[in-house]
């Protein structure tokens, strides 16, 4: 499964989340999910309820 569909399935399940509280759930690099996170931002697939946070739009 590609990064961009981990980040967004765990957002869909959880309240929003700080970049690196997203990369500690994947186990994965926190460069690699702020990188992923500016793209699904560009392609407004995930929403910044409040500074530093992401989350879905449910």
């Amino acid at each position: 499964m590609e990064l961009q569909e981990k980040i967004l399935n765990l957002l869909k399940n959880e309240d929003p989340l700080k970049s690196g509280e997203i990369a500690e759930k994947l186990g994965v690099d926190k460069a690699s999910v702020d990188k992923e996170i500016k793209k699904l931002k560009t392609d407004e697939k995930i929403i910044s309820p409040k500074r530093c946070f992401y989350s879905v739009e449910k």
